[in-house]
């Protein structure tokens, strides 16, 4: 199983997953939205090297650190093919412009649902899962969940921007996420409720849900 190791960057909180094969010490960053020097240095502290820059969306504040990480490591970006169409329009690029956060170099990767992601001798699962911007994606191997601004703890992603619909959210979540084991462990793009959950508490106690 794939080792998840959680930590807290940039000027939004976002949380950031250094996700790693423990046979291999091959990796990949999730979501790597700012304070590259700390990742980098946890990555070091680790002893793991990082194959892929994985965004579960494409907002600033989860991309931002995408170039910097880039030209350190030679990863190799990785978005929803959505996202990918939906962040290279001028309107919305303008639009994101204004929380003066870098957006993301062109993508190398492109992915879908149903896709999987190697990263040493474990997978990633892709699960598009729409509503929070049109690409958002989940990651999950075996009973970790990745879930970007998708699902918080007791919580979920804002949908007043560009490309936002909280009934594509709650459709996503609905029918993909909570259909998960409800000890599958839940790894939120921000921590504003708590820094990880299960699916099985979020059935019971999110109350948007």
């Amino acid at each position: 199983m794939i080792q998840v190791h959680q930590i807290t960057v940039g000027s939004m909180g976002v949380c950031c997953y250094i996700v790693s094969c423990p046979e291999t010490k091959q990796a990949g960053v999730v979501d790597p939205g700012g304070d590259v020097d700390h990742i980098i240095a946890t990555v070091n502290d680790l002893g793991v090297d990082i194959k892929y820059i994985i965004a579960t969306h494409g907002h600033p504040d989860h991309v931002c650190g995408n170039r910097a990480l880039k030209e350190a490591t030679g990863a190799q970006i990785v978005m929803h093919k959505d996202d990918v169409e939906f962040f290279e329009k001028p309107e919305v690029t303008s639009y994101f412009s204004m929380l003066g956060l870098e957006a993301s170099p062109p993508t190398d990767v492109v992915v879908e649902e149903g896709d999987t992601i190697t990263i040493g001798n474990c997978e990633l699962q892709v699960i598009h899962t729409p509503g929070h911007t049109p690409g958002g994606m989940c990651l999950l191997n075996g009973k970790n969940l990745i879930t970007g601004d998708t699902l918080f703890v007791g919580g979920l992603g804002r949908t007043d921007f560009p490309g936002g619909s909280q009934i594509d959210l709650l459709d996503s979540i609905r029918q993909k996420l909570l259909v998960l084991p409800e000890d599958t462990v839940v790894w939120p793009g921000h921590g504003y409720g708590g820094n990880r959950s299960t699916i099985g508490e979020e059935k019971r106690s999110n109350p948007f849900l």
